[in-house]
């Protein structure tokens, strides 16, 4: 990040089933994979804006580990963005939700899901946790 305007801050959820599926979804414009997020909000936690995401764009539930996994940047609409992002263990995935008629929601390992995805830092993070998952096992 080389200019001196700070970056946008989000928060992102890292959203797996129990079967170690990661979910994505698609982006506003449906023309790329990504993980569910927002900006931060004044007046909400990182954490409630993670849950909120993750509700608003995939239908999840579920419960968030309590510490962030790590954050990458990527650069949008010429600006940089800073996404904190945290481990989220879906209990629920809900057909019904505020933005199922504009986004799609996939399933997919952690090695799939990477190939989908444009972000370095993002793929990173996520081989970054599979692989602490391989070794907790």
């Amino acid at each position: 990040m080389n200019d001196d305007t700070p970056p946008v801050l989000q928060a992102g959820a890292l959203a797996f089933r129990p079967d170690g599926r990661l979910c994505l979804v698609t982006s506003r414009r449906g023309k790329h994979w990504v993980i569910p997020k927002g900006c931060v909000e004044e007046g909400k936690s990182q954490e409630e804006i993670v849950l909120l995401e993750a509700w608003e764009e995939a239908g999840l539930l579920g419960l968030l580990q309590p510490e962030p996994l790590g954050s990458y940047t990527y650069r949008k609409h010429g600006r940089w963005h800073r996404v904190v992002l945290y481990l989220l263990h879906v209990i629920q995935a809900e057909d019904d939700y505020p933005e199922r008629h504009r986004r799609q929601r996939c399933w997919l390992r952690p090695a799939k899901a990477s190939l989908r995805l444009r972000e370095v830092g993002l793929r990173e993070l996520i081989a970054s946790h599979a692989q602490k998952e391989v070794l907790a096992a």
